[in-house]
């Protein structure tokens, strides 16, 4: 369970990397969408799990991988962006987030499988009449 504390340094890096992705992005990982889905603050503030969602992109593990690469830059600027709110700015690890396609899946499965009770449910009368 997070503290109250790591909750309100998860959302000042969460909003703070985004404003910097929405601005400077390109220069991180090109033409992709790339949306911070959520972070995770370790229990002493020193490490943070950053968690991305990758749009427009072939391989979305590879912007993962050039964003990576730019990591000390992208500490950077959010060292510059909080560092009168914070006494630590965190070391940045990035994770793709791939929950919206996992619930995407789901979705269709449960589609899917709706699709197959319905055929399944045509009509009682119609099997009544074959007995």
């Amino acid at each position: 369970m997070d503290s109250t504390r790591q909750l309100k340094y998860a959302r000042l890096i969460q909003k703070e990397i985004g404003d910097i992705f929405q601005r400077e992005g390109p220069d991180f990982y090109g033409k992709a969408f790339v949306t911070v889905m959520g972070v995770r603050v370790s229990p002493d503030l020193g490490i943070a799990r950053v968690y991305l969602s990758v749009f427009g992109a072939k391989d979305p593990q590879g912007t993962i991988d050039q964003i990576e690469s730019h990591n000390k830059e992208i500490r950077k600027r959010l060292g510059n962006r909080i560092r009168h709110q914070a006494r630590i700015i965190p070391e940045l690890k990035f994770f793709l987030d791939d929950s919206l396609d996992y619930a995407e899946k789901i979705d269709k499965l449960l589609r899917d499988s709706k699709g197959k009770d319905d055929e399944r449910s045509v009509d009682p009368g119609e099997n009544s009449s074959e007995q």
